[in-house]
């Protein structure tokens, strides 16, 4: 089963009172929200994820610890939206996980994985129309080589996506292991030493397919305007792209100008509502323990007075 990375650092950074309203936007399968729920027997929590197994299972595990959930079948996108229908307008947590789960990697007919043969796939939301199949057979070479170079960061980009187009113009590539394949082909022999050439390429149609970075960069946004003074959002990343997002967010809305620094009083007009709490990676004894944590990060950041940042 799936372990919930940065878990014990997570809800100590949390900080929740026992009557707080918080929100998991990674339901998932229910590490963090169960450890969370434990902590608010007098508050709400509200939780949100697409998929049907993790929700099917989640229920059932948080169920066991109390009722005062709810979880919500819908992309965080739409947090604000969804909480305003049951008059929530404000909160006092919210956590973002932004790993995909180890059932949905272990689940080999979803098409995320890149060790096991399967149908190209990779959506989050099954009742999604875009699929990592029509990525790899219908985008041009060039669309391609953008998604692997800005999403996966991958240095034979081009030649992938180069390979990718000649090989798919003779048959359609239909499965996981077909892809990989091709993606050994296009790389330097060497580089497949190195580590799994394909790691980074399914990294980028996983994001893509599910639009990811700019789901997390509204979502976090809004999240922001959402929390109560003295609130908290946790975030918890694995790859520089969604870190550096997180990373800007937090800085625009925390950060005085610089020239302001030397002012002895700060005009009430430029006073940040925010300040950044603090930034953790896990220790090497639960890197040990779950290689996945090993390149997580948890960015924590509060609100501190009452104001309109992202108005």
């Amino acid at each position: 089963m799936h372990e919930s990375v940065l878990l014990k650092e997570t809800i100590e950074s949390l900080n929740v009172k026992e009557d707080a309203i918080v929100v998991d936007c990674t339901l998932g399968y229910g590490g963090h929200s169960s450890a969370i729920l434990k902590q608010i027997p007098r508050g709400k929590l509200y939780c949100f994820d697409q998929d049907a197994d993790a929700i099917f299972y989640s229920r059932k595990r948080l169920a066991e610890i109390g009722s005062n959930f709810e979880i919500i079948s819908s992309n965080f996108v739409n947090m604000k939206e969804e909480l305003k229908k049951r008059n929530v307008e404000k909160v006092d947590a919210i956590l973002y996980d932004l790993g995909v789960s180890s059932p949905q990697l272990d689940q080999k007919e979803r098409g995320f994985s890149f060790r096991q043969d399967a149908i190209l796939d990779m959506r989050m939301d099954k009742e999604a129309t875009l699929t990592a199949h029509t990525v790899v057979n219908t985008y041009t070479m060039e669309e391609l080589t953008r998604i692997f170079s800005e999403y996966g960061e991958e240095k034979y980009a081009r030649s992938i996506a180069k390979k990718i187009v000649e090989k798919r113009e003779k048959k359609e590539i239909n499965t996981t292991l077909e892809l990989v394949s091709i993606i050994k082909e296009a790389v330097p022999f060497k580089y497949t030493r190195e580590k799994h050439p394909a790691r980074k390429v399914f990294q980028a149609i996983r994001i893509e397919v599910n639009h990811e970075l700019e789901v997390f960069e509204k979502s976090l946004k809004e999240a922001l305007e959402l929390l109560n003074v003295d609130g908290r959002i946790c975030v918890i990343t694995f790859h520089s792209l969604e870190d550096r997002i997180c990373k800007a967010i937090y800085k625009e809305a925390s950060e005085y100008d610089k020239n302001l620094k030397n002012l002895p009083v700060i005009p009430k007009e430029y006073v940040k509502d925010y300040e950044i709490v603090k930034t953790l990676k896990p220790r090497k004894e639960e890197i040990e323990k779950n290689p996945r944590a090993r390149s997580a990060k948890l960015r924590v950041i509060q609100k501190v007075r009452e104001g309109n940042f992202y108005a």
